[in-house]
Parts: C-alpha cells; structure tokens; sequence
C-alpha cells in the first residue's frame, strides 16, 4: 500500500500540479498518506529473535516462571532487559505482578542491577513502596538496593499510602526524610495532601521539616489545606505553632 501510494505522490508531484489550489491540497492528503503509510509499515515489522526472546522473557517473568528464567539467563540472556513501553525490567514486572519466585530469584542473581529505572524513573524498590509491599521492600534492601537517589524516591510513594511499616523500614535504612522531588515536594507533602494523619505523625516525629516548600512555595500545611484534609491541617498547625 506504501509503495502504490508514493508512485501516486511522484507522479502527481509536478510544477503545474502544485501551483494550482487544488492541486496543492491534494498535494498535503498525498503527502500525509505517504509519510503514514511508512510510519504503519515500520511499527508493523516483524520481530526480530533478539526481541522475541526479549518477550518470551518478560513474559517469564509475569506469570512468575522462574525455572524458566533461571534457564533463560544460564543460556546467556541479560537478566535486565526490558519491555520498550514502560521500560520496566523483569525484576519490575516481577514486583508489579506478585510474581515472588521470579522475584527471589532474581535479587539473588549477582548481575542483576536492582536500580535501574524504569522510562518515568521508578526503580523495583519505588514500585514495591508504592504498591505497599513491607517485606518485599525489606528484602530489596537487604538485597543492596539503593534507599535514596535524585528526584522522587520509595519514601515518597510510602508517604503518598501512608504505610508506616514501609516508611519506618526505609528511615531504619537510613532513606532522607526531606528527600525533594523534581518539584521539591517531599513526603511529608505527599502524606499531607493525602490526608494520611498516622503517616504524617511518623515523619514528623523523626524530624521532617515542618517548614519546606516546594517549587510553587507551598507547605505540608499548604499541601493539607489545599487538599481539604482538616485533620492533617490541625496537627500540622499544632506543630508549627509549638516550635520554639
């Protein structure tokens, strides 16, 4: 269809033609069916083996085949490849599917890299937070993944689920309570805007800064307010009101 489309486009495609009004909205439909039909022809290629077995992989993965992945990589496959659309690893996958055999596995295996990022920057160790999985949280640790790094952090997922077990196990591990997002929004702010009163109660007992903003020049106490969480606003103006 491309092809018969582009021998349209070049025949059509003369001095006369384009100088006449007609001519030249015919011109664009052409150009525009060429340019897609070529874009469709290149998104619908077939698969390469590296790719198929990049899938047949990552598939491993999701339905929690961990024989299968222990074989995969004994034959030479890289244990942290990742799917194109989110750019997750299998490890990822692993932690977003419930697939724990894979899982144990595959923080067990010395190559693989427990901080990679997915394309919107999470790491397994976010995405386990986020989900509010404790003890797979615990074991990527445990395990040498990375507690704080730039941008959004595992504690600022905690904080936005107001799980308290995940946000006292990362601040055992020595995760900075005042991490700032690209924003500067730290997870006090998330666990305000959420209404989160226990989880909020936490951080700021270990020693959150009541008094940072964010980009925007906002607060936690904004961030409450805002949010209409009237609660988490009392006790943070409680707090505020009672530092010396």
């Amino acid at each position: 269809m491309s092809k018969f489309i582009l021998q349209l486009f070049h025949a059509f495609v003369d001095r006369t033609f384009r100088n006449s009004l007609r001519g030249i909205v015919v011109f664009k439909v052409l150009l525009l069916l060429a340019v897609s039909a070529n874009a469709n022809a290149q998104m619908f290629q077939p698969l390469s083996e590296v790719e198929k077995q990049r899938d047949r992989f990552l598939m491993a993965a999701r339905v929690n085949d961990a024989p299968k992945i222990k074989k995969m990589i004994e034959q030479g496959v890289n244990p942290n490849l990742f799917e194109p659309a989110r750019g997750e690893t299998a490890l990822m996958l692993a932690v977003r599917e419930d697939a724990y055999k894979v899982f144990e596995f595959l923080i067990s295996h010395p190559e693989t890299d427990l901080n990679l990022r997915a394309t919107n920057g999470d790491t397994a160790l976010m995405l386990a937070a986020y989900l509010g999985k404790v003890d797979w949280v615990a074991e990527l640790i445990n395990a040498g993944a990375q507690v704080n790094q730039t941008g959004w952090t595992a504690l600022h997922y905690a904080a936005a689920i107001g799980d308290e077990q995940i946000i006292a196990v990362l601040l055992e591990h020595h995760a900075y309570i005042d991490a700032e997002s690209p924003n500067k929004t730290t997870p006090l702010m998330m666990a305000a805007r959420k209404g989160e009163l226990p989880a909020v109660k936490l951080l700021v007992q270990e020693g959150a800064d009541l008094q940072l903003t964010n980009m925007l020049g906002l607060t936690a106490l904004d961030f409450a307010r805002d949010a209409g969480m009237s609660e988490v606003a009392r006790f943070l103006s409680e707090k505020r009101a009672s530092k010396p």
